[in-house]
C-alpha cells in the first residue's frame, strides 16, 4: 500500500450505482437516486439507487426462488466452500481498491480501513468457507428401536441491515456465515456507505455465487429497511446499529411473520484503569486508540474511562497528551492517524454532546471542536472530558464520536458499580496486575467481551455480542453460524 496507488484510486470517478438483484446491477422501480457526500471534503461523491418497497419485494422474491430451487441451499457444503474461498481471494486481490472506495464514503483512515475492512472481509469469508464442511449433525442417545437424527437446515432468506462505520467488516460478519450455511441474503447497507458492499456483490457473482442468492437493495432505512423487516418472506433479520432502529425491527417482526431478529445495538463501554496496572503508559496509549481511532465511530469503543483516584489526574493528563498528538486529517493520506467523522449531522451531534457535558459540569481537558473546516470535510479534534458524573448525559449515552468521558473511582466495588451503571453491555476493559481482581472484574462486568490489560483486537475465533440493551446474538466465531440454521429432528422407528 503506497500513497501513489491510493491517490490514483481516489481520482477515479464513480458511476451511478443501482441495486444488485438476481445477479446483476439494476435500477429500482422509480429510477430515483440519492446523492452521497464524501466526509473527506463534503463534496458529492456518488449517486446511489433510492430503493422502494417494490425493489425490496423483487430482491426477496429472487432470494426465495434461489433458496427453494436449491441452486445454493442444496449444494454440497464443499461446493459452497469452494465458491466462498474464491470470493475471499477476489476480495483480497482487490483489497486496496475496496478500502479506498469505502474510505471515500465513510471517512475511516486508510490504514485502518485496509486491514479492518478489506482484509478482514476476505478473512471472514475464508473462515466460514473453511468451517462449513466441518459442521456435523447429531445422533440422539435413543433406545435401540428408534433413530433420532438432528439436522442443520438453512433458515431460508436472511435480511441484513449494516451500518456505515465498518460496512465491509460488519457486512461480512453477517453475509459470510449466512451464505456458508446455505441461505439466500438480501442486504441493506447504510444509504451513505454502500459502495464497497455493492462491489462485493459483483465479486460474489464473479466467484460463482448463483443469481438470486446474494442481493443488495440500497436506500433509506425508513423505506428499504422497513420493507425488508416487514416482509412475510424474510425468515430472520440480522442488524447492527442503533437501539431505536433495533426496537423498530422487533416491532416489525411482531407485525409480520414473527421472524427472529438478532441485534447488535452499540454500547457505552467502560475501560477501567486501576493504580496497579502493569504499565500505565501503555494503558494510556492503548486506551486513547480505543476511543479515538476511526474518530470514535466503533461499537466497542472504550468511551467511558474509569480511573482510580490516586492516579486520576496524572492519567487524565497522559491520555490528553495522546489525544493532542494524533494527526487528524484526510483519511486517504497515509500520514493521517484519524480520519473524518462520517457526516455533518454526526459531527454536529458530537459537538452537542460536548456542549451538554460542560453544561452538566464536566471539564473539557482537550478537543471538543470542529477542525480543518477549510477542507469542507467533517473533522473533530479528539476530546477528553474529565470529572464526568454517573448521572451525566455523556456518561449514559452513546456518542459514537471522538469524545471520551473520564470518571474517577475509589475502589474495586465502585469501579464495578460504575461499569454497570448504564443500560448497555457490549464491551469493557480492565487494567490491573492483580490476577484475582482481573477475574472478578471479568465476571462482574455485564458485557459480551471484556479486555484485560489491552483494548480491542479480538479476532474471528471469539464471538462478539451484547447483553442488556446492547442486543442479542453474536457475530464472529463458530457461534455466529448457529443463528443461520434451524435444527430439524428426524425421529425414525427402526
Amino acid at each position: 500500500m503506497d500513497q501513489s496507488s491510493i491517490d490514483a484510486l481516489r481520482a477515479q470517478d464513480i458511476a451511478p450505482r443501482g441495486h444488485f438483484i438476481n445477479g446483476r446491477s439494476q435500477d429500482g422501480e422509480t429510477g430515483a437516486r440519492h446523492q452521497v457526500l464524501s466526509p473527506i471534503n463534503g463534496q458529492p461523491l456518488a449517486l446511489i439507487a433510492e430503493g422502494t418497497p417494490a425493489d425490496v419485494d423483487m430482491a426477496v422474491r429472487a432470494a426465495r426462488g434461489a433458496f427453494e430451487d436449491g441452486r445454493w441451499s442444496r449444494m454440497a457444503p464443499a461446493g459452497r466452500k469452494k465458491v466462498l474461498l474464491k470470493l475471499a481471494d477476489l476480495i483480497e486481490a482487490r483489497a486496496l481498491e475496496l478500502a479506498v472506495l469505502g474510505v471515500r464514503d465513510n471517512g475511516t483512515e486508510i490504514t485502518m480501513a485496509y486491514k479492518a475492512e478489506a482484509l478482514s472481509a476476505a478473512a471472514t469469508f475464508r473462515y466460514y468457507a473453511e468451517a462449513i464442511d466441518k459442521i456435523y449433525g447429531q445422533i440422539a442417545p435413543t433406545s435401540g428401536d428408534v433413530l433420532g437424527l438432528v439436522h442443520h437446515a438453512p433458515v431460508g432468506v436472511v435480511g441484513a441491515i449494516v451500518p456505515w462505520n465498518f460496512p465491509l467488516m460488519i457486512g461480512s460478519w453477517k453475509i459470510a456465515p449466512a451464505l456458508a450455511a446455505g441461505n439466500s441474503v438480501v442486504l441493506k447497507p447504510a444509504e451513505s456507505a454502500s459502495l464497497s458492499l455493492l462491489k462485493i456483490a459483483e465479486l460474489a457473482a464473479e466467484a460463482g455465487v448463483p443469481d438470486g442468492v446474494f442481493n443488495i437493495v440500497t436506500g433509506r432505512g425508513s423505506v428499504v429497511g422497513e420493507a425488508l423487516a416487514l416482509s412475510m418472506d424474510v425468515d430472520i433479520m440480522v442488524f447492527t446499529g442503533s437501539g431505536t432502529t433495533g426496537r423498530r425491527l422487533l416491532e416489525y417482526s411482531a407485525r409480520s411473520n414473527l421472524k427472529r431478529c438478532y441485534l447488535e445495538l452499540g454500547g457505552k463501554s467502560p475501560n477501567i484503569v486501576f493504580a496497579d496496572a502493569p504499565d500505565l503508559a501503555e494503558a494510556a496509549k492503548v486506551s486513547a486508540a480505543g476511543i479515538f481511532r476511526n474518530s470514535g465511530q466503533v461499537c466497542v469503543a472504550g468511551s467511558r474511562l474509569l480511573v482510580q483516584q490516586e492516579i486520576y489526574e496524572d492519567f487524565v493528563a497522559e491520555i490528553s497528551r495522546h489525544a493532542e498528538g494524533f494527526r487528524v486529517g484526510d483519511p486517504l493520506d497515509l500520514n493521517s492517524q484519524i480520519g473524518a467523522v462520517h457526516s455533518l449531522p454526526e459531527l454536529q451531534a458530537n459537538l452537542d454532546f460536548v456542549t451538554k457535558a460542560e453544561a452538566e459540569g464536566a471539564e473539557r481537558r482537550t478537543g471538543g471542536n470542529r477542525i480543518l473546516t477549510e477542507t469542507g470535510g467533517y473533522y473533530m479534534a479528539p476530546t477528553v472530558m474529565a470529572n464526568v458524573k454517573e448521572t451525566d448525559t455523556l456518561f449514559q449515552n452513546e456518542v459514537f464520536g471522538p469524545v471520551l468521558a473520564v470518571t474517577p473511582f475509589a475502589d474495586e466495588d465502585e469501579a464495578l458499580r460504575l461499569a454497570n451503571a448504564t443500560v448497555y453491555g457490549l464491551a469493557g476493559g480492565v487494567w490491573t496486575s492483580n490476577l484475582g481482581r482481573a477475574h472478578r472484574m471479568v465476571a462482574g462486568i455485564r458485557a459480551g467481551v471484556v479486555h484485560v490489560n489491552t483494548y480491542g483486537g479480538a479476532d474471528l475465533t471469539v464471538p462478539l455480542g451484547g447483553v442488556r440493551q446492547s442486543g442479542n446474538g453474536h457475530d464472529k466465531s463458530l457461534h455466529a453460524i448457529e443463528k443461520y440454521f434451524d435444527l430439524k429432528t428426524a425421529w425414525i422407528k427402526l
